[in-house]
C-alpha cells in the first residue's frame, strides 16, 4: 500500500511539474531579482560516521524558491538570496531491521546563488525540516524525525530548464521525542530538474 501511495504522490508532482513548464512557456531561464524556482529532484546515498552506520537512503521530491535579493557580496561571493521549501512525498531508508517508507517536508531552506555570468550558476544551501515514516529511522527509535542539511551544487542553464547537480549532508535524529536519540548522517547525491521564471502580472 506504502509503494501505491508513493508512487500515485510522484506521478502527482510529475503532473504539477509538467503544468507549470507549459504555464510558465517562455519566461526567463536565468536566476534574476523577483524570480521564481520550481524544480523535481531525486537523490541517494549511504550513511557515515558520526550516527548508525549500514544506513542507505533514497528520496525524491519538488521544491518551489523565492529569489529574494539582487546580486550583493564581496567578490567572488556575490551572489543572489533565495528560500526554498522542499516536499519530499517518497523517502526510503535501507537499514538493518527492514526498510522504512516515509515522507517529509522541508519549509526552511536558505540557498545562496552566485553571480555568475555563464550557463552555470554554483550555489550554498542550508535547510531544515521533518520526516514522517512507517518504521523507526534509525530502528528502535522514533517514526517522527528531524532533518538538517548542507549542500553545494551548481545549476547548469539551459533554453528553456536547467539541471542541478548537489552534494548533500544531511543529519537525521528524533531530538529526543524518543528515549533513544541515535541519529542518521549520510552523504547523498541530488539530481534535479527545474526552471527560473518571473511570475506574469
Amino acid at each position: 500500500m506504502n509503494g501505491v501511495q508513493s508512487t500515485i504522490s510522484m506521478k502527482s508532482w510529475i503532473l504539477i511539474f509538467l503544468l507549470s513548464c507549459g504555464v510558465f512557456a517562455g519566461a526567463q531561464t536565468k536566476p534574476e531579482d523577483g524570480g521564481r524556482e520550481i524544480q523535481l529532484w531525486s537523490a541517494g546515498g549511504h550513511s557515515v560516521s558520526g550516527g548508525r552506520s549500514g544506513i542507505s537512503v533514497w528520496n525524491a521530491g519538488g521544491r518551489f524558491g523565492w529569489i529574494l535579493t539582487a546580486p550583493h557580496g564581496p567578490g567572488f561571493l556575490k551572489g543572489r538570496f533565495e528560500y526554498v521549501v522542499d516536499g519530499t512525498p517518497v523517502f526510503m531508508v535501507f537499514q538493518p531491521g527492514g526498510t522504512a517508507y516515509g515522507a517529509g517536508f522541508s519549509p526552511l531552506g536558505l540557498k545562496w546563488l552566485l553571480a555568475t555570468r555563464g550557463n552555470l550558476v554554483p550555489y550554498f544551501e542550508l535547510n531544515g525540516g521533518t520526516l514522517f515514516s512507517n518504521h523507526d529511522v534509525p530502528f528502535g527509535t522514533n517514526t517522527v524525525n528531524f532533518t538538517d542539511a548542507a549542500a553545494f551544487g551548481i545549476h547548469v542553464l539551459r533554453d528553456s530548464y536547467n539541471w542541478s547537480v548537489e552534494a548533500r549532508y544531511m543529519h537525521i535524529s528524533n531530538a529526543g521525542l524518543a528515549p533513544l536519540n541515535s541519529g542518521v548522517n549520510t552523504v547523498q547525491v541530488r539530481i534535479g530538474i527545474g526552471k527560473f521564471f518571473r511570475c506574469k502580472h
